[in-house]
């Protein structure tokens, strides 16, 4: 029994990553896990990655490159308002641009960069560095 999904999916990801695999497929696939994939291509921790349709809801073939050091879901999922971003970057992540929070937010997941541009709070999900 899965009670956090995207959990499952980053460690996935971490554990390929830390014995050198080249891929890994992740199982079962939400929403959420593919728009947190697509931040990570995006940023430049995967090189890319291919939904697969299958019977059991899908499946995401990710090829890694070996940049990622950590990525984790928080939990529980901390309410962030806009002044505390700073707090919970030096919280999570090693150094000051090294990396980034994804916060959910009204108007969708962004980067703790992201929210701080569009001055937005939200909800802390994971992070990656």
């Amino acid at each position: 029994m899965r009670l956090d999904v995207l959990a499952d999916a980053l460690s996935a990801i971490k554990n390929a990553e830390a014995v050198g695999k080249k891929e890994c497929i992740v199982r079962p696939v939400s929403k959420l896990v593919r728009e947190v994939i697509k931040m990570m291509k995006d940023r430049g921790y995967l090189e890319d990655y291919e939904y697969i349709e299958n019977k059991r809801g899908g499946a995401i073939k990710v090829k890694l490159w070996g940049r990622i050091n950590e990525c984790k879901a928080i939990k529980p999922r901390f309410p962030c308002k806009l002044e505390e971003i700073e707090k919970y970057e030096q919280r999570f992540l090693p150094a000051r641009g090294f990396g980034f929070l994804i916060i959910s937010t009204p108007k969708g997941l962004m980067t703790n960069d992201e929210a701080k541009k569009k001055g937005m709070g939200g909800v802390l999900i994971a992070y990656v560095y």
